[in-house]
């Protein structure tokens, strides 16, 4: 609310570069459909793969993880599940499946808010509901040492502040106070520092920020991950957010850090899309340097099914050649039999 506020009647300007940004931004939504009429298939792969990755990064981001076997039959799958960190991920995924199925329908308010949070959160108690208790942002140390890294908006005060946050999106968007992707990141970090919710709230603001590129019309989350890119930066994640929040309370706070990250992870999702799907035509040879490239980036233990979703497109025949080709020339080696079999990348 701060944030979107203070862009009311133009009262900022915008720097340099995050006009650039923006700029760079609306050449990509251009190129949007053009990429994605290239490939059905490809794109198909690349759709169930952002899912995935989008379900296990949001809330691998809030240190609920689970055990990576089992990562497609919870996200994909209908298998009963395990434990609460289950729930949450299974949950993410419903969450997604609303904002890709019915976008155009869903409004940005109080009530698809509280929505969004309950299906991430499942059946916890308060799932939907804004905090009781106040609960400021606490960072702690490995030695045993916190700090609170920010005070949020009181308990009492969070439905105000919702509500007027709600109301200010759709007067940013209606009345222009800016680019609308600027107001998408403004609202982001209000929202954040609103901290509406007893938990949940990074995840349920990547969801809004999901929404919200869709109804703008910037669709690249369909098919990469936003989650992952963010999860990918984790650290300048938090660092820009502490940095844009100080002050934010008073409505002195400096938004173009924060505003700035969530656009670069807009921009590098458009860049990484072109480069999976731009280049429809691959001369010869091309996917089994693909191949090679994927596994060149892969860390730790890693299966065909990883190298797959990294090269959409790439019969996994030619994955299994390629990979034979590197075992024998000592660069790889496999661990177990099998569809299941394990593999990983050698030291030499």
């Amino acid at each position: 609310m701060k944030t979107l506020a203070s862009f009311a009647g133009g009262g900022r300007d915008v720097p340099g570069a995050t006009a650039w940004l923006i700029g760079e931004l609306g050449e990509a939504r251009g190129k949007q459909e053009l990429f994605t009429r290239q490939s059905p298939e490809r794109l198909r792969v690349l759709r169930e793969h952002a899912v995935v990755e989008s379900a296990v990064s949001s809330n691998r981001i809030e240190g609920v993880e689970i055990d990576p076997t089992r990562v497609r039959s919870v996200v994909l799958g209908q298998d009963k599940l395990r434990d609460r960190n289950e729930e949450e991920v299974r949950g993410y995924r419903l969450a997604l499946k609303l904002i890709h199925e019915d976008a155009p329908a869903l409004a940005v308010d109080e009530g698809t808010v509280r929505r969004l949070h309950a299906l991430a959160r499942g059946d916890v108690w308060d799932a939907g509901q804004y905090k009781a208790r106040d609960a400021d942002i606490i960072e702690r140390y490995p030695d045993g040492r916190s700090r609170v890294r920010f005070r949020t908006v009181s308990a009492a005060a969070t439905p105000e502040f919702m509500a007027a946050l709600t109301e200010h999106w759709q007067k940013a968007i209606e009345e222009r106070w800016t680019p609308p992707l600027i107001a998408l990141a403004a609202f982001n970090l209000d929202f954040l520092c609103i901290h509406p919710f007893r938990d949940g709230n990074g995840r349920a603001s990547r969801l809004l920020m999901l929404l919200q590129c869709y109804l703008l019309g910037f669709e690249v989350g369909r098919y990469i991950s936003l989650e992952r890119l963010i999860e990918e930066n984790t650290v300048r994640y938090y660092e820009t957010l502490e940095q844009s929040s100080q002050g934010w309370h008073e409505g002195r706070h400096d938004p173009w850090p924060y505003v700035n990250f969530v656009l670069s992870t807009l921009k590098t999702a458009y860049r990484e899309l072109e480069q999976r799907v731009g280049d429809v035509a691959a001369p010869r040879g091309a996917k089994a340097e693909r191949v090679e490239a994927a596994v060149a980036r892969m860390e730790g233990r890693f299966q065909v099914a990883d190298v797959q979703a990294a090269c959409p497109g790439v019969s996994v025949d030619t994955i299994r050649r390629v990979l034979a080709r590197l075992q024998k020339e000592g660069r790889v080696e496999c661990l177990g039999r099998g569809r299941t079999a394990s593999w990983r990348k050698t030291r030499t």
